[in-house]
């Protein structure tokens, strides 16, 4: 006879399975739960909300232009993260489709190259210890590059 069919088996292995499920349930029940119910605040994130950039702050105001850098230095690690975000699926893309990447992962390939036009558009040439100050300079600086050419194609 087969221990699979004998009823005083099951009863004996269900006996076992309650004494050692009762005390873990009745934890989670009396304190996990109430527990988690009272805290709904999630903990992986944290918003911090805008402040005035630098051209909006006043040239004596050093506690305005410390925000505007800690809000740059956030920015460009957010920017960062993207960016590689859309390398790692690009490269994904890539090594996954094998010979048909070039048409399957045109989309991939081409939010990436647009990101990294932009990254450096706002970011490139200016070093790594560059500060937001230099950040908005180098975009003024671009913004009458391209004003003057426009003027000059008009002439």
């Amino acid at each position: 006879m087969s221990d699979d069919n004998d009823p005083s088996f099951a009863k004996v292995a269900m006996g076992v399975f309650k004494i050692i499920d009762a005390p873990v349930t009745l934890f989670r029940e009396k304190f996990v739960i109430p527990n988690q119910e009272k805290s709904t605040h999630k903990w992986y994130h944290r918003r911090f909300r805008r402040v005035p950039s630098f051209d909006e702050c006043d040239v004596d105001d050093p506690i305005c232009m410390y925000e505007a850098e800690e809000q740059y230095r956030r920015d460009k690690l957010v920017d960062n993260q993207i960016l590689k975000i859309l390398r790692q699926r690009k490269i994904e893309c890539l090594a996954w489709e094998g010979p048909d990447a070039s048409r399957k992962c045109k989309k991939v390939s081409e939010d990436y190259e647009t990101s990294a036009t932009n990254w450096f558009i706002k970011y490139g040439d200016i070093g790594a210890s560059a500060t937001g100050i230099d950040t908005y300079m180098k975009q003024k600086h671009r913004l009458i590059w391209e004003r003057r050419k426009a003027e000059r194609e008009e002439a």
